[in-house]
């Protein structure tokens, strides 16, 4: 499995519509095949800051997901209410 965790800022005036936008992204990625978990999480200390925490079969499904016509129209939207984005970074459980 491999574990995605996409961290951003939203832009403060944005965030409903972020969050909006994000929840289309979450329901339909989760009904993809290969798709063990995919949240939309906000911070507990600082509203604006918000992060995809996805779960993966394998990268064939990642590849699947990055292809598919909801994370193609919906994450260029997302991206433009963007303040920071980190770098995207994919994880592999080591132990546990």
């Amino acid at each position: 499995m491999i574990k995605i965790v996409a961290r951003r800022v939203v832009r403060a005036e944005a965030v409903d519509q972020y969050e909006a936008l994000a929840k289309e992204l979450v329901e339909k990625s989760q009904a993809e095949p290969g798709c063990v978990s995919y949240t939309l999480n906000r911070s507990l200390s600082d509203p604006r800051v918000h992060t995809m925490l996805e779960v993966w079969k394998d990268q064939a499904a990642i590849d699947a997901h990055n292809a598919s016509e909801h994370f193609t129209r919906i994450v260029p939207q997302l991206g433009a209410l963007v303040e920071v984005a980190d770098p995207v970074e994919l994880y592999e459980v080591v132990w546990g």
